[in-house]
């Protein structure tokens, strides 16, 4: 099924229970659009719906879960034709230590979310956005994936791996008419930072960088920094030299390590 022309626009958004997915559900709403909302905690995803003036399909599902993902997106098609926009919002935060056999199931659940989570998102509705010529598609990576920093390697990376791979798929989309926006916020006050012990300068709420990180989507922006005074903060760090960054950073606080992944 394809909208009618005249019919309010869709968004589909991952990991949309909290924090930044939560923030760009209800800037969306508040535009009028349809949601397709997906994530792990139903009542989570319940209690926001209700709170949002516009109507919303809840998919209670892991990004981890293929067919699950594969499931919500063949709905949310039949219900409302391709989306305008996906967001592939979900991820994860911990830290890992490569030295301990523990958290080598930490690292693979973070780039299983983080990484293969996007692309199982984008998979089943790239074929009916191409088809229609229109659409983009919105990876949330992490302005931490500019250097590795020490104590959350696996985060790290996956934000890296997140912005190369949204990179290869932007090029190779070029000329299809759908487009390919990779989000990098900075520091945003959600339940995923709160649990961070160390300074983090320059932070939004997760409303006012929902906002931001939506203008930029709205401009097709191939890829956006928020806050502005981050893009610079990243800027610096890549051109560190190595052997400077390496001093500056060995003696930093580290993310907390998490017991175990869930299940």
């Amino acid at each position: 099924m394809i909208r009618p022309e005249s019919a309010s626009p869709s968004v589909f958004i991952t990991g949309a229970s909290d924090g930044i997915g939560a923030a760009l559900a209800k800037v969306y709403a508040n535009r009028g659009w349809r949601l397709g909302l997906l994530a792990r905690r139903g009542y989570a995803l319940d209690s926001l719906a209700r709170s949002l003036p516009t109507s919303a399909a809840i998919y209670v599902a892991d990004v981890r879960d293929r067919a699950a993902v594969t499931s919500a997106a063949t709905d949310f098609i039949e219900r409302f034709g391709p989306p305008d926009v996906v967001i592939a919002n979900a991820g994860v935060s911990a830290g890992n230590l490569t030295g301990l056999e523990d958290d080598i199931a930490m690292c693979e659940w973070i780039f299983d979310v983080n990484v293969l989570g996007m692309i199982r998102t984008f998979q089943p509705f790239l074929g009916a956005m191409q088809e229609r010529k229109r659409g983009v598609l919105v990876g949330v990576a992490s302005v931490a994936a500019v250097r590795g920093l020490p104590g959350s390697g696996a985060y790290c990376a996956s934000k890296s791996a997140m912005v190369t791979y949204l990179e290869s798929l932007r090029v190779e989309l070029r000329g299809s008419g759908v487009s390919v926006v990779t989000l990098s916020p900075g520091y945003v006050a959600t339940s995923m930072t709160a649990r961070n012990p160390y300074r983090m300068p320059f932070m939004l709420p997760a409303d006012e960088a929902a906002r931001q990180l939506a203008l930029a989507v709205d401009a097709r922006k191939p890829f956006a920094v928020v806050p502005w005074q981050m893009a610079i903060v990243a800027r610096v760090l890549r051109l560190l030299p190595s052997c400077l960054f390496d001093r500056l950073f060995e003696g930093v606080e580290r993310k907390p390590r998490r017991s175990a992944p869930p299940p």
